[in-house]
């Protein structure tokens, strides 16, 4: 099956925590099944939160008691990958027959993680992908992933994979999930800014692969709860952008911006055999015998032998 409908379900993180996100995300089920979505992406920590303009009381030096404060709340609505959350995105994957990508803030021991999961309709949770390196003041709350979640899952629909936010960026990153046979990449986000979908149309182009990247969308600080340092109180906190690329690098769908939603296209997987027919970036137009890439996807997780 070459072609098949995308989609990227533009909503963002409830003030009210992940059970209220859930239920929104929940809501589009109908939606989803009319446009015959099979393969759903939505934002980066869209259960679990991102909190934005929150410094967690944290100064070079010292941290403040209303910080960890505020670090314990956040933890409590982060997500168990055992947990009912998982189960009911699960139930939701089956009952609309759309494999889901979803970015969760991911609870393992005292440690989050910013995590995409893959959710198939009918094996339900698959596989995961810890964020590899989270951006500035995420490293407060975030942990970093390792090399042993460069996951990439096969299905009939083709092989999905990707990567989260601004790891996108990680050039090495993107050549060793490109030799992992991606064929649509997922970049779930809290980038809403213009240059973001630039970024987009190079990954596509320069990986000669379909590109379906979600970003959240928040309404302005007021509405979220937030204090925003230096913000204009009528702008959103995060104004969408999400959109969905080609192989050549041109935009399908998108960038959609100002609201929620669900943002879909058709994809044609043959169309990926035609822009590799004069650059395949991992195999006739790379030079191995110049360049070499080696990728440790060893677990940095403490291992008890006897």
């Amino acid at each position: 099956m070459t072609k098949q409908v995308v989609a990227a379900l533009q909503v963002g993180s409830s003030p009210k925590g992940t059970k209220e996100t859930l239920k929104k995300i929940l809501s589009y089920e109908q939606e989803i099944k009319e446009k015959g979505v099979k393969i759903l992406v939505l934002p980066e920590a869209i259960l679990g939160g991102y909190p934005k303009g929150s410094n967690f009381g944290t100064y070079l030096g010292f941290r403040l008691q209303e910080g960890k404060e505020a670090f314990k709340r956040y933890f409590k609505e982060a997500i168990d990958l055992d947990g009912e959350e998982i189960r009911e995105l699960a139930q939701f994957s089956n009952r609309t027959g759309a494999f889901i990508i979803a970015g969760v803030v991911e609870r393992a021991g005292s440690t989050l993680y910013c995590t995409m999961v893959y959710v198939d309709p009918v094996k339900g949770y698959v596989g995961k992908h810890r964020k590899l390196q989270p951006t500035g003041t995420e490293r407060l709350v975030w942990g970093q992933g390792d090399g042993s979640t460069l996951t990439t899952v096969e299905t009939s629909m083709g092989t999905l994979g990707g990567a989260i936010c601004w790891e996108n960026f990680l050039p090495l990153l993107r050549q060793a999930m490109y030799a992992k046979g991606v064929q649509v990449w997922a970049a779930p986000t809290v980038d809403g800014r213009k240059i973001w979908g630039n970024c987009m149309q190079t990954l596509g182009y320069e990986g000669r692969l379909f590109v379906v990247s979600a970003v959240q969308f928040m309404p302005p600080p007021k509405e979220m709860g937030y204090e925003l340092k230096d913000w204009d109180e009528n702008e959103n906190c995060i104004n969408g952008g999400s959109l969905i690329v080609d192989p050549y690098g041109e935009v399908l769908a998108g960038p959609f911006t100002g609201k929620e939603g669900l943002l879909h296209a058709e994809i044609d997987l043959d169309k990926i055999i035609e822009a590799r027919f004069d650059f395949d970036p991992v195999g006739h137009y790379a030079r191995g015998d110049v360049f070499q890439l080696t990728v440790n996807e060893r677990s940095r997780d403490v291992t008890f032998t006897k």
